[in-house]
């Protein structure tokens, strides 16, 4: 694993420089939900990535323990990406970005269900999200 360079001391600082990029956090909120995905599933994403920076960001969050990958089962020309303990440990900051955004933006149908379990339980929708990831890790 590559050291991250720093700017400063700062812990939000550092962190940023992991996941703080416009697509990194979209390519581990795919792997939190979908479990594990191709590097043609993450292309196929309604944000349309483009391929030069997916394969970029999959290295750089591949180099600071974020995502693995492993071979896969039907294709030896592709591989899995799924997340690590260190990625899944990311699930508190999408439940409150999707919080956030929710006062701000229009929510489709598909996440309003996910908001009302979060509200509903917080701690309940991190652990039975993080309970479901953890054959994958």
């Amino acid at each position: 694993m590559s050291q991250v360079k720093k700017r400063s001391n700062c812990l939000i600082s550092n962190s940023l420089e992991v996941f703080g990029d416009k697509w990194s956090l979209l390519i581990v909120r795919d792997l939190m939900f979908k479990k594990e995905c191709t590097y043609g599933d993450f292309s196929k994403s309604e944000e349309k990535i483009a391929t030069n920076i997916l394969a970029a960001r999959l290295l750089s969050l591949e180099e600071n323990g974020i995502i693995s990958k492993r071979p896969h089962p039907d294709s030896k020309a592709k591989v899995l990406y799924r997340l690590t303990q260190k990625g899944v440990d990311l699930l508190p900051i999408i439940a409150e970005i999707n919080l956030w955004a929710e006062k701000y933006y229009v929510v489709s149908d598909e996440r309003k269900a996910m908001l009302a379990e979060i509200h509903r339980d917080k701690d309940g929708f991190i652990q039975k999200n993080r309970d479901e990831l953890e054959p994958y890790i």
